[in-house]
């Protein structure tokens, strides 16, 4: 077999059927342009000017040096050293066996052929050379022209063997090929007047006819003309039934059976990335002979499957079989097996006669016709397994490529290969390829239009068709047209194709239930769903909504990113989003969000419940729905509910109050409140307790309003916002007494204590803090209680009253410890410790930190970690471990930073400030306490005083 080169396709170089790899792209680019000037010398200037055009590096010459030593490399391994040679000139290539140069030679032969049956057997094996766009993976200044000129040839190579196919009367037999070249090159006019005969003999005048309109408006829309006056005529002679465009009967033939066929589209010339998915393919074979291609409209599998066939077809010498199956086109119904076996079994050269008129007789001529042949073969556009089952091979050496937007989860003996949107390489690759330029120029804007396309290949390829046709636009402009949600469907879309078209050719082939569950998740505000969620929007038990889900799945109308939650491409969002707004009534989307806010509410209840069951008393009282609720065996699945619903909590809320369900929106804020505060989910709680109560005052409900002003303020408390929080607070207090709500005026008393230690303005803290307490033990709050007299405890230590707050904290440690309220446990443990460390009791100021932050860390109470932390490093710095005291403060700034919790981070960064000078390093030391009076001075608390005296100190 030798060394064989080839540039019809990607550049490869093979040596006795084995593939040689070791060329990098740019090395790549040098062969190919030596290869289309095979046994010319060419000199490095002129390589230079191929490659790089006008514009080369300084490194050109070494780059070109460089490429040659490398092709020699590997032409050195396949015993090849002097194919590429150095002459005075320059270099030279004299390749034994070059794809092109064979493609040209099999031509010349047609010409000196009378036989038209040889010649067409010849033009098809010389189109069986190509395997997909030539060049198809070089990047250089020449590529664009080169490539022209071989497309050309295969063009015209393509014309000649349909008109002596015409000439002998196989017009059937050319309808489908010539219907895809026509679609890959919808400008061509030989080419579509061809394909206008081949139609107006097979007795489809209309056909014929329709092809003719749509080149017309190709031409007109895209280059101002009109078709050609050969063209024309021939319209004109189809319009009046012209007898002379019949194939005479002397001429008519039918294909010889055995006979190399090429029946696939044309591979598109911009096909870009999928290497993973065509490396699957390609290692699958022939082990595994069936595979099934799926996924989402618009994803790319038809383009895969031809690219993939037309790069294996050297594989398969007994030629290339494709039928679209139609199940998802518009203006069809699905192709019938019968139909599709006759359509296969003529491409294989079978003559009509011999096809039987059963299904099962032409199932089985099509097995008997395989078995001793090795081909590929595309089964485009499939249903369902029940689609294609009659139409796999038996024994037999042929791979079967299968596209479908339904999972084929029960075609035994195949592998399945479920494709994803586009990377983001690709997509650049596949935007930049058919954009050009501009598209280099605005790198940015360029990964905007592909987010915005969700990565989408058919998006992708239709955002980037619209952009080259304007030439004013810039690709931030098509990004902003984009941006606007409610057009952008519309945007992505053209007279022939859209995507909205293909998602609802997806839709309309779903049965009815499953509709509706499609169109009720359009309705649903959040990002993604679970079962249960979905029972209660779609008002179906949890197991009939789970199922519903996995078949939705399977069609790929949804998307799965982990077991048990489904989610919608973005574009598919909308779609759905569209779909409901058309087919449900407001009354039915009303009732179904009702539902949905119902389940949320209770199921976030439960949770809560489970996992703070000492704050009842603050929690409003949720009404039984009657629908399935998620069932928690434990505190680690409820906290695994709360993390995954999160953002779809938080959405859910919002929509309610934005809405009719202003109730829902309240109650959901103050029953998350516990857990969006412990951790220390903030921006989640203030959109919330926000919009609640925006929602509570539009109402007019005092009571929700109260409520959602103390969680605000106790959100801008734990931020370090406290001049806000106070301002917030006092409104808060004030309606609680209107309301006569003592248990809301605890909690105001609470908050407005907290913001005064933190301001040092202890004579007030305690006012409040003995308001508070006295509230809580008149209504029986015991939790609130423990936690009042802890604060209390906080003032009593700030102002040098130890005993008194020893006695506070171990009181509240008594209280929680008896309830079972393991994270108030924690936080006494911690005030505690520093007590101890006040009083010099080192070791047993470390010994109740270390205890207080297992505990948090046990109860996976992030929130609360750095003050613990913060305390081990005051207690080992005045133990005199320094290292130690350092490493405490660093995670302490390290969890203060990442949860946004600034007094704690300020601390830190005074901790390490007194560590750093400690040991002598002033710089590091001035650096943090300049970090430590920064935020303390933006808290607007007294700590600042202290840092400045540091500074000074330090000098």
């Amino acid at each position: 077999m030798g060394v064989r080169f080839a540039v019809l396709g990607p550049v490869q170089v093979t040596a006795d059927g084995r593939e040689l790899t070791g060329l990098a792209p740019r090395h790549r680019a040098v062969l190919a342009y030596l290869l289309l000037n095979a046994r010319t010398v060419l000199n490095a200037d002129q390589l230079i000017d191929a490659v790089w055009g006008v514009t080369p590096p300084d490194t050109a010459r070494a780059q070109i040096q460089a490429a040659v030593t490398a092709i020699r490399r590997v032409l050195r391994e396949a015993g090849a050293v002097g194919l590429l040679a150095t002459q005075a000139g320059g270099y030279v290539i004299d390749p034994p066996w070059l794809d092109s140069q064979e493609f040209t030679s099999q031509m010349a032969a047609v010409q000196s052929n009378a036989d038209p049956g040889a010649a067409t057997q010849r033009i098809r094996d010389a189109l069986a050379l190509w395997r997909g766009q030539p060049l198809a993976d070089v990047n250089a200044d020449y590529v664009e022209s080169a490539r022209a000129r071989l497309e050309q040839r295969r063009l015209a190579a393509i014309e000649r063997l349909a008109d002596i196919e015409l000439s002998l009367g196989r017009h059937e037999d050319l309808i489908d090929e010539l219907s895809a070249h026509v679609a890959a090159y919808p400008l061509r006019e030989r080419l579509s007047g061809q394909l206008m005969l081949a139609l107006h003999r097979a007795g489809r005048q209309a056909d014929a006819l329709s092809v003719a309109r749509t080149l017309r408006e190709s031409l007109v829309e895209q280059q101002g003309l009109d078709p050609g006056r050969a063209f024309v005529a021939l319209e004109q002679a189809i319009l009046r039934d012209d007898p002379d465009l019949q194939a005479r009967p002397s001429q008519a033939a039918v294909r010889e059976p055995g006979r190399r066929a090429n029946f696939l589209p044309y591979d598109i010339p911009d096909f870009a990335g999928r290497t993973t998915d065509l490396e699957r393919i390609a290692g699958h074979r022939p082990s595994v002979p069936i595979l099934a291609i799926d996924g989402m409209a618009g994803i790319g599998k038809t383009a895969l499957a031809i690219h993939a066939a037309h790069r294996l077809a050297g594989s398969y010498p007994d030629g290339q079989l494709f039928v679209d199956l139609q199940a998802h086109t518009a203006g069809h119904e699905p192709v019938e097996a019968g139909v599709a076996l006759e359509t296969l079994l003529r491409q294989l050269g079978v003559p009509a006669e011999r096809v039987p008129a059963s299904v099962t007789a032409r199932a089985a001529l099509w097995r008997a016709e395989l078995a001793e042949r090795r081909t590929v073969i595309v089964l485009d556009n499939a249903a369902d397994t029940a689609h294609v089952r009659p139409l796999l091979p038996g024994a037999s050496g042929s791979l079967v490529l299968i596209t479908s937007r339904r999972r084929l989860i029960d075609l035994d003996g195949a592998h399945a290969l479920s494709m994803d949107v586009l990377p983001a390489k690709d997509g650049v690759e596949l935007f930049t390829s058919i954009v050009g330029e501009r598209a280099k120029a605005e790198p940015s804007a360029v990964l905007d239009v592909l987010q915005l396309c969700g990565f989408l290949p058919l998006a992708v390829r239709i955002a980037a068709a619209r952009l080259r046709h304007r030439p004013r636009w810039t690709v931030a402009y098509l990004a902003d047209r984009l941006r606007d949600e409610r057009r952008r469907l519309a945007e992505l879309s053209t007279p022939d194709r859209g995507v909205a078209a293909a998602f609802t050719l997806s839709y309309v082939h779903l049965e009815a239930e499953r509709q509706r569950m499609f169109r009720l998740l359009g309705v649903h505000p959040g990002r993604d769903i679970d079962a249960y969620a979905a029972a209660a929007l779609a008002g179906v038990p949890a197991g009939d909504a789970e199922m519903l889900l996995e078949d939705l799945l399977d069609a790929h109308v949804l998307v799965q990113h982990e077991p048990g939650r489904y989610t919608f491409h973005d574009l598919l969002r909308e779609h759905a989003r569209a779909t409901a707004s058309a087919e449900e009534t407001s009354d039915a989307r009303h009732d179904a969000l009702t539902r949905l806010f119902d389940h949320y509410r209770s199921t976030a209840a439960a949770a809560i419940g489970l996992l703070y069951p000492f704050g009842r008393l603050r929690r409003p009282a949720i009404p039984e729905t009657g629908s399935e609720t998620v069932p928690f065996r434990d505190d680690a699945e409820a906290t695994a509910w709360l993390d995954a619903e999160r953002a779809n909590l938080v959405a859910a809320g919002s929509h309610a109050a934005d809405g009719d369900w202003p109730i829902h929106a309240g109650q959901l804020a103050t029953t998350l409140h516990p857990y969006l505060d412990g951790h220390a989910h903030h921006a989640d709680a203030i959109t919330l307790h926000a919009k609640a109560l925006d929602a509570a005052r539009r109402r007019g409900d005092k009571a929700a309003e109260a409520l959602a002003l103390l969680d605000l303020a106790w959100v801008s408390w734990r931020q370090g916002r406290y001049e806000e929080s106070y301002e917030i607070c006092r409104p808060a207090l004030d309606l609680c007494r209107d309301l006569g709500d003592p248990l809301g005026q605890s909690r105001a008393y609470n908050t407005l204590g907290n913001v005064c230690l933190r301001q040092h303005a202890y004579e007030r803290a305690d006012h409040h803090l003995k308001h508070a307490l006295d509230l809580s033990r008149e209504i029986g709050n015991r939790v609130g209680e423990a936690y009042t007299l802890s604060n209390l405890g906080i003032s009593h230590e700030r102002q040098g009253r130890y005993p008194e707050a020893l006695d506070h904290h171990r009181r509240a440690l008594e209280l929680h410890r008896r309830l079972g309220s393991r994270n108030g446990e924690a936080r006494v443990l911690d005030l505690l410790g520093q007590v101890y460390r006040r009083q010099g009791q080192y070791e047993q100021a470390r010994d109740h930190h270390r205890q207080a932050l297992e505990l948090y860390r046990e109860l996976g109470n992030r929130n609360d970690e750095a003050a613990p932390l913060n305390g081990l490093g005051e207690a080992a710095r005045s133990l005199g471990d320094h290292s130690q005291a350092a490493a405490h403060h660093s995670d302490a700034l390290a969890i203060a930073r990442e949860l946004g919790d600034r007094p704690e981070e300020a601390r830190a960064h005074e901790g390490l400030a007194h560590v750093h000078r400690d040991r002598g390093g002033l710089e590091p030391a001035r650096d943090h306490a300049k970090r430590a009076l920064d935020l303390y001075t933006d808290l607007g608390v007294p700590d600042a005083e202290g840092v400045e005296v540091f500074l000074a100190e330090l000098g």
